[in-house]
């Protein structure tokens, strides 16, 4: 087992995940995914809630509590992010799930810009592997967790949760995801007619 077969999610992540139809393909991409106690008592929404309780009692989601390690660089992440010109401050929440990522080796689900920034900018948090959404939906597809045209899979996850790909990004994915299914295609003999 790796540290990479586990992840962390952060509130932004869990909320705009609880509205999409496919969220549960989440649960076929880690064998544990981890909401730490400060994300937990973030989370307002009627529908978050209800679907964290329910993974959280199924065990598809695993309870985190925040070691002295892990809130001892959430702190400096959290400093740190407020010196840094051009970068995003970073809150608690979200520097806790950074610093599991580093300290852990876990995946860190987040859309929140700061974070995501964070891993570029601060040097102590290199190594750090950080997926969105758009990532997290991309590995699915590439497993063949969920099925279709890729286009139309973001598509709903956009109508859905309300949440807006960057486009150039969204792009680039959904080219990479068409170019793989015509190297099986091709592959295995071109589909139909053969």
């Amino acid at each position: 087992m790796s540290p990479s077969d586990f992840a962390i999610a952060d509130t932004c992540f869990l909320i705009d995940w609880s509205y999409w139809s496919y969220r549960d393909v989440l649960f076929k991409l880690f064998r544990a995914i981890f909401v730490s106690e400060t994300v937990l008592r973030e989370v307002k929404s009627e529908r978050a809630v209800e679907w964290i309780a329910t993974a959280l009692a199924s065990g598809q989601l695993a309870l985190y509590t925040e070691a002295p390690d892990v809130m001892g660089l959430a702190t400096r992440i959290v400093e740190r992010s407020r010196l840094v010109p051009g970068l995003r401050g970073v809150d608690l929440p979200e520097a806790i799930c950074l610093a599991v990522g580093k300290l852990r080796g876990y995946v860190v689900l987040t859309e929140n810009r700061g974070a995501i920034m964070a891993v570029d900018l601060l040097e102590e948090l290199s190594g750090v592997v950080v997926w969105r959404a758009l990532e997290v939906i991309r590995e699915a597809i590439k497993r063949g967790f969920i099925a279709g045209d890729p286009e139309q899979v973001f598509k709903l996850y956009e109508e859905e949760t309300k949440h807006r790909f960057p486009r150039a990004e969204l792009e680039a994915v959904i080219s990479e995801l068409r170019g793989e299914a015509r190297e099986v295609a091709q592959a295995g003999g071109g589909g139909e007619g053969d």
